[in-house]
């Protein structure tokens, strides 16, 4: 980035438009994703692929639904992922439905 662009940045923050660096840069990464939806597609994927989020976390990031992310995935040649509980996490879940459905 230019040194001029740097002091239009600080300018801004002076004249009180932003109250800092950070919600600049925040308004700004917003407005650019807004302006370039496959921005959103490429991060989801990319959280998703690190298991940086869920499924759900990342249809979400994405801005479609779970469904659609799911086709993404595949257009992608990504795995979708199924979390591995052990024998003694699944014991507990049937446990705590069996108290729900009482």
């Amino acid at each position: 980035m230019s040194k001029t662009m740097l002091e239009g940045l600080d300018i801004l923050i002076k004249k009180g438009v932003y109250l800092d660096r950070e919600e600049l840069i925040n308004d700004a990464l917003r407005a650019l994703l807004r302006s370039k939806p496959g921005l959103k597609r490429r991060i989801a994927l990319e959280f998703y692929k690190a298991k940086k989020v869920s499924l759900s976390r990342a249809a979400e990031i994405c801005g479609v639904n779970l469904e659609d992310f799911k086709e993404i995935l595949k257009e992608e040649g990504a795995k979708i992922v199924v979390p591995q509980l052990g024998e003694k996490k699944v014991d507990e879940e049937v446990r705590e439905i069996l108290k729900i459905a009482q």
